[in-house]
């Protein structure tokens, strides 16, 4: 490793410097080699300040070498952030194993915690649902902006429990072991429901534009009535814009092929999921700083990334999903959010004061040497 020093680097010398320069002493390494003695002969320059220059010279030469000594055994002694990961990955794989030897072929029992892996697929056969990001890949759906919010991963579910999959699959599920795989075809009654008429609306066009803010409509448009109905814009027809609130895989069956990969069994590791079924990133989850009070009071502090973000309906939701859920251990839920006091800059007035007397104190010392 290749140092360069100049005079600057040397503590203490001000503008006693340009003194030095003056009198050819232009590099850290001549300093060092400069008598006391001839350095006393220039302008400004007492005993005790030339001892100390010279001292400083020699320390900052000896400097590199050193760092680069504590460089290498910091090498040795602390691995590189990619060996870290390998071995953090290695280890999470090896845990993953010794589960999977315990779980493996056990029953999924009602109100366990579990991942589950699947493929969704169309009764016409088109791929809308994958648990990972090489299922993806393979399924010509991958886009690396929803791979960063986290959408190709397992399902978060409870068995038993309604809210996390459709009807036919929370059945499904009930009778499936660990790592147990299994193909399944959902109809439509137990998947997304049938078509149903009655959620398809016809709106004149000007009254569309006045509830569109005064746009006009277009094919394909996703749209939400005052009511809070999602829907689509399923056609444009004779002055009429046709808007169609059935779910879009409505009527038709399903075709899943299912795995349950892991049971969640540690209480923060299932906040964790809540938050992340919640649309909070994996990394992001792990922020947040959980505790459980003795009242059964959870206190969640938020991390100061998502201070400043609209969290209301958020906070909302998670707190009902983790009483709901988790109500033998947790009743009450708080959000706590801390803003640090941001340190206030010098006012131009106190940096020019704080100089001055720097200055001041500089020269004392030196008259006093003198």
């Amino acid at each position: 490793m290749v140092f360069s020093m100049s005079l600057e680097d040397v503590k203490g010398l001000g503008k006693k410097k340009d003194v030095l320069i003056e009198a050819g002493i232009d590099s850290v390494e001549k300093l060092a080699n400069a008598s006391v003695e001839n350095l006393t002969q220039l302008k400004g320059i007492g005993k005790a300040t030339a001892e100390k220059f010279v001292s400083n010279a020699k320390e900052l030469l000896s400097e590199p070498k050193e760092a680069t000594k504590e460089s290498e055994d910091s090498a040795l002694d602390q691995p590189s952030e990619d060996v870290e990961k390998a071995q953090k990955e290695e280890e999470e794989a090896k845990k993953l194993e010794e589960k999977k030897t315990k779980l493996e072929g056990k029953k999924a029992e009602e109100g366990d915690f579990v991942l589950l892996k699947m493929t969704a697929r169309t009764q016409k056969g088109k791929i809308f649902r994958v648990s990972s990001e090489e299922d993806a890949k393979k399924a010509g759906m991958y886009e690396e902006e929803k791979a960063q919010q986290g959408y190709y991963t397992p399902e978060f579910i409870i068995i038993g429990k309604p809210g996390f999959l459709n009807e036919g699959l929370t059945e499904t599920i009930k009778d499936m072991n660990y790592f147990q795989k299994k193909s399944v075809k959902i109809p439509p009654t137990k998947a997304f429901g049938k078509r149903d008429p009655q959620k398809i609306e016809r709106i004149g066009i000007a009254k569309f534009r006045k509830l569109n803010d005064g746009k006009n409509p277009e094919y394909g448009q996703d749209f939400t009535n005052k009511k809070g109905q999602r829907g689509v814009i399923a056609n444009i027809l004779q002055g009429k814009v046709i808007i169609d609130y059935n779910h879009p895989l409505a009527g038709q069956s399903i075709d899943y092929n299912l795995e349950i990969v892991d049971k969640i069994e540690s209480f923060n590791e299932k906040i964790d999921y809540f938050m992340i079924s919640k649309g909070i990133p994996k990394e992001t989850a792990s922020e947040f700083i959980v505790n459980l009070l003795k009242d059964k009071t959870l206190e969640i502090t938020v991390p100061k990334m998502l201070l400043f973000q609209n969290l209301t309906y958020l906070k909302f939701g998670l707190a009902m999903d983790l009483q709901t859920h988790m109500g033998d251990e947790i009743e009450d839920v708080k959000f706590i959010e801390v803003y640090e006091k941001i340190p206030v800059p010098p006012t131009p007035a106190e940096s020019v004061m704080q100089k001055v007397e720097e200055y001041n104190k500089e020269q004392d010392s030196e008259e006093n040497e003198s």
